[in-house]
């Protein structure tokens, strides 16, 4: 599949991947739909306007001119599959229509460095799950020893909570350090102030596409259906405030001061080269969460640390999506069994992810075991937890042969509590 627009071996955009994102310029402020291609975003808007996609939105008008992709991502796996190949045509090396073009190639293809880049989808609802085995039994042997690490309900269903969608920021964002409740092990009494534990948590997670009436659950071997594609996630986590609040209903304001997620939204066509067996379930999940296709997804995750002394990032963990227990299809099946209803724009977190040994722990808590074992880093510096100044960045690919599909970055730094 060749592009008429060279794009760099580790580019994480090349023809293959094609990601939804909303954006603007100086020159337009108004946002609007884009993908990235390479160095550049291709504006949706202008190739609608101009008649590209009239065979498949047919009588719908400006679908790419909205401020968020919610009316795209709600017409359905089909409409999405037959723009990515509308799309790929457009940019083949073969098709003179935008190559040999110039006057529609100058309005259209953008240099991404001249775009600011949007929230990419008015977010109605926002579920985070907990569905790394070796996340869960990592917390679980801090907090209540290896005989108990895992709950009983654990290997069953896909534990979750529900967070909230008004605090999800794009990347870029900066992270206000939150104020709440702790209680030290020895005080007698609980004191107020900014936590001292402040964490990141390395997650992925993915959006509904068109979701399901009130009282008709989702089947799990239709749940790709509903699911319009993937993004990086950061879910900031306070650790001292979550360890006083979380009994008996669990996070509350240990979470839900900010979620941090990356701006570009890649589909579930561009990642289905990149599908690998899921690890084994042991017990066998309940007739409603056994799937019939047995995959994850081989997604690379790179987490790294740039402090104020720091002249480049630290790589504080490489870890794979693949490692996940509960996969994506299963998490949305559950979320449904009982009724509940998805509507499209809704946001459905991971959880943290973290693999078998250190280097691909996904939290401070697991890297420094609640601090226990600080992270050396250069010039002298170590972490038990985030410092104000500390700015974390997580990036996420696929690796194809000669080319990557991915997720671009999710970045954050930490400021001072106010």
């Amino acid at each position: 599949m060749n592009c008429f627009i060279e794009t760099e071996k580790d580019s994480h955009f090349p023809i293959q991947n094609l990601p939804y994102g909303i954006f603007k310029t100086n020159d337009n402020p108004a946002p609007r739909a884009g993908t990235a291609i390479g160095k550049y975003i291709l504006d949706l808007s202008v190739l609608e306007s101009n008649g590209f996609f009239s065979e498949v939105f047919k009588s719908r008008k400006n679908v790419f001119a909205n401020s968020d992709l919610n009316l795209f991502m709600s017409l359905g796996s089909e409409v999405r599959k037959n723009i990515r190949k509308i799309l790929q045509n457009i940019l083949s090396s073969d098709n003179p229509a935008l190559k040999e073009n110039d006057s529609l190639r100058q309005l259209c293809l953008i240099d991404s460095v001249k775009c600011e880049m949007c929230m990419p989808v008015t977010i109605g609802d926002y579920t985070d799950f907990y569905s790394s085995k070796e996340h869960a039994t990592n917390v679980g042997i801090m907090f209540r020893g290896k005989e108990n690490a895992l709950m009983p309900n654990w290997l069953h269903l896909p534990v979750a909570y529900h967070g909230r969608a008004s605090s999800v920021v794009l990347s870029g964002t900066d992270i206000i350090r939150p104020k709440g409740q702790t209680k030290a092990d020895d005080a007698e009494m609980p004191s107020f102030g900014p936590t001292r534990l402040l964490d990141f948590e390395l997650e992925m997670g993915f959006f509904i596409g068109t979701g399901n009436k009130l009282s008709a659950p989702i089947p799990v071997d239709k749940a790709d259906e509903h699911i319009f594609g993937m993004v990086m996630v950061n879910d900031w986590s306070a650790r001292d405030i979550q360890k006083w609040e979380y009994v008996p209903l669990g996070p509350f304001l240990a979470k839900n001061f900010a979620t941090s997620i990356s701006p570009w939204i890649v589909t579930l066509e561009a990642l289905e080269p990149f599908k690998t067996k899921k690890v084994i379930q042991d017990p066998e999940p309940l007739p409603y969460l056994r799937s019939k296709g047995d995959w994850a997804y081989d997604i690379k995750l790179d987490v790294s640390i740039k402090t104020e002394k720091l002249k480049a990032p630290f790589i504080l963990s490489k870890s794979n999506y693949r490692y996940m227990y509960w996969d994506i299809c299963q998490q949305l099946a559950h979320h449904t069994v009982n009724g509940c209803n998805m509507r499209t724009g809704d946001l459905l977190a991971s959880g943290t992810i973290s693999g078998p040994d250190k280097s691909s722990f996904g939290s401070m808590l697991e890297i420094t075991w609640r601090g226990t074992e600080p992270v050396k880093l250069p010039d002298d510096e170590e972490r038990k937890f985030l410092l104000d100044g500390d700015e974390l960045t997580i990036t996420g690919w696929c690796q194809g042969e000669d080319y990557r599909v991915g997720f671009g970055e999710v970045k954050g730094k930490i400021i001072p509590a106010v």
